[in-house]
């Protein structure tokens, strides 16, 4: 596969799969980003939505690093 095209996969998989897992922690914890107007909850929903997506990513970063370091001699 070309590592950019892997690159771009695997940000985009990271990114999506932890703003996902945020945002559905954010509903048990009773927090809906989709609520009319903008209280606590909802901001608090927001947040756990982009901290999610931002671990997602750096996880699949540090994913890659690892892969390109096992390859290396």
């Amino acid at each position: 596969m070309h590592p950019a095209l892997l690159e771009g996969l695997s940000d985009a998989v990271g990114f999506v799969g932890g703003a996902l897992l945020g945002f559905w922690i954010g509903r048990l914890l009773g927090w809906d980003i989709f609520a009319s107007g903008y209280d606590g909850a909802s901001i608090g929903g927001i947040l756990l939505c982009g901290l999610g997506g931002g671990a997602g990513l750096q996880l699949a970063r540090r994913w890659r690093a690892a892969r390109k370091a096992r390859k290396e001699p």
